[in-house]
C-alpha cells in the first residue's frame, strides 16, 4: 500500500531538497553533550493535518504519517509531489486530568512556503488543511 509513496520519497530523497521549516529557538537543552531537545517557536502558516486514535499511540502516529505520506506523494488536487519539510509534528493529547495520553493523536505535515498561499487538496477526507497560528514545538 505505502510501496508508491516510499518510491516517491526515495525518488526524491535529495536532503538538501528538504525544507526545514523556518523558526525562533526558545530553548536548548543539552546532557553531556548530546541535544536532548529543542523548544521553538514556528510562526502562523497552514499546515496539513490528521487526527488517529488507534488502540495505541504509536500506531496512530505511524498510520497518521503513512497517510501524510500520500498527500505529499501525488495523492492531492495538484497531481505532484510537495517536497518533505522538516520536522513532521506530532500532537500528543491527553486525558481530562493530563495525566495520562490517550491513543489520540494529530500529526501535522507544514505545507513548503510556495504552496501557503493555495495549498493542494488531499484526496483522503480525514485529512484537513489548518491555519495555526504561532505555535510552541519541542523538537528532538
Amino acid at each position: 500500500d505505502m510501496a508508491e509513496p516510499i518510491q516517491q520519497l526515495t525518488r526524491n530523497n535529495n536532503p538538501q531538497e528538504r525544507q526545514t521549516i523556518p523558526f525562533t529557538l526558545i530553548q536548548r537543552k543539552e546532557k553531556l553533550g548530546d541535544l536532548l531537545y529543542e523548544k521553538r517557536q514556528y510562526g502562523k502558516a497552514k499546515w496539513a493535518c490528521i487526527k488517529m486514535a488507534e488502540k495505541q499511540y504509536e500506531q496512530s502516529i505511524c498510520l497518521g504519517f503513512m497517510k501524510l505520506m500520500r498527500y505529499i506523494c501525488e495523492q492531492n488536487s495538484s497531481g505532484l509531489y510537495l517536497g518533505i519539510t522538516v520536522p513532521i509534528v506530532t500532537i500528543v493529547h491527553t486525558n481530562e486530568a493530563q495525566s495520562a495520553m490517550t491513543p489520540s493523536v494529530t500529526v501535522a505535515y507544514y505545507l513548503p512556503e510556495v504552496l501557503q498561499d493555495e495549498p493542494p487538496h488531499p484526496f483522503d477526507s480525514d485529512i484537513v488543511i489548518e491555519e495555526w497560528p504561532s505555535t510552541i514545538v519541542y523538537s528532538r
